[in-house]
């Protein structure tokens, strides 16, 4: 019997292999969650034969592991391989790199590089503050766009294509969920030239996030995340004057995307 396709945008989508990246994606949301095979076949709407099918190929490939027991199913290291392969071949990235450096170093505090994809931000690279009392983060964690510095910093470059529809997330209890709300809040990032976010994302933790303004609209931005308890108004003054001159640098040796292949 042949592949089963089903039309998408004008070009036909393999089903088995869209199966296997929901798969995956289900599997890397659980995170040290192990699921068990009727969880996955269940969430995913296939009998449990196809499932089961899917996961030992995909175990021996790598892309997925299994207990002991062959009972418990989690994401594989070749996903983690995966992961570090785009990473290493984003010119962006590795350019930004020694500019974290400086600013965590000049701050003290944890610094952030994130890139916009769809409603979320993904973290792209993160420098931990070595302050006893600081935030934690980590590379790859998503974080919806409305809810942080970072996401507010790259919604406001274009607030008419990027405004985010329907019901919002709520994160706690400081998170702007309301249209109109949201609205204002980006115009006011727009005219500033930054974003500035208090305990929207997690409790006790400001965040100032700016776009880097190599693309047009922006997709990548950097942030410094700070405990309110840490946070004067000379140390709030600091941190924005610092994240400024890093977006400066930034910018001014990172190419805008004229040559080698147009991502998308």
């Amino acid at each position: 019997m042949p592949e089963q396709e089903i039309p998408t945008g004008g070009v036909r989508e393999v089903k088995s292999a869209a199966r296997t990246v929901e798969l995956l994606e289900v599997l890397a949301r659980r995170g040290d969650r192990p699921a068990r095979l009727r969880e996955l076949a269940e969430e995913l709407g296939v009998p449990r034969s196809s499932m089961y099918a899917l996961l030992q190929t995909l175990i021996d490939r790598g892309w997925v592991r299994t207990d002991t027991t062959g009972s418990l199913y989690g994401i594989g290291i070749h996903a983690l391989l995966t992961g570090t392969s785009y990473l290493d071949s984003d010119p962006r990235v590795r350019i930004a790199r020694p500019f974290l450096d400086e600013a965590s170093d000049a701050l003290g505090e944890t610094i952030h590089l994130a890139r916009l994809d769809g409603a979320d931000v993904v973290y792209l690279a993160t420098r931990e503050s070595h302050e006893y009392l600081r935030t934690f983060s980590r590379v790859g964690r998503r974080l919806p766009a409305h809810a942080g510095a970072l996401g507010k910093a790259l919604l406001a470059e274009a607030m008419e294509q990027r405004l985010p529809q329907g019901e919002l997330e709520q994160l706690t209890p400081h998170t702007r969920t309301a249209p109109g709300a949201l609205a204002a809040d980006l115009a006011e990032v727009r005219e500033r030239g930054y974003a500035v976010e208090r305990e929207e994302s997690v409790l006790g933790i400001a965040g100032f996030g700016f776009a880097l303004r190599y693309d047009d609209p922006a997709v990548d931005a950097i942030s410094c995340s700070v405990p309110l308890a840490r946070l004067t108004g000379e140390h709030e003054r600091r941190i924005v004057a610092v994240m400024a001159e890093i977006r400066t640098k930034i910018e001014s040796v990172t190419p805008r995307a004229t040559h080698g292949p147009q991502w998308r």
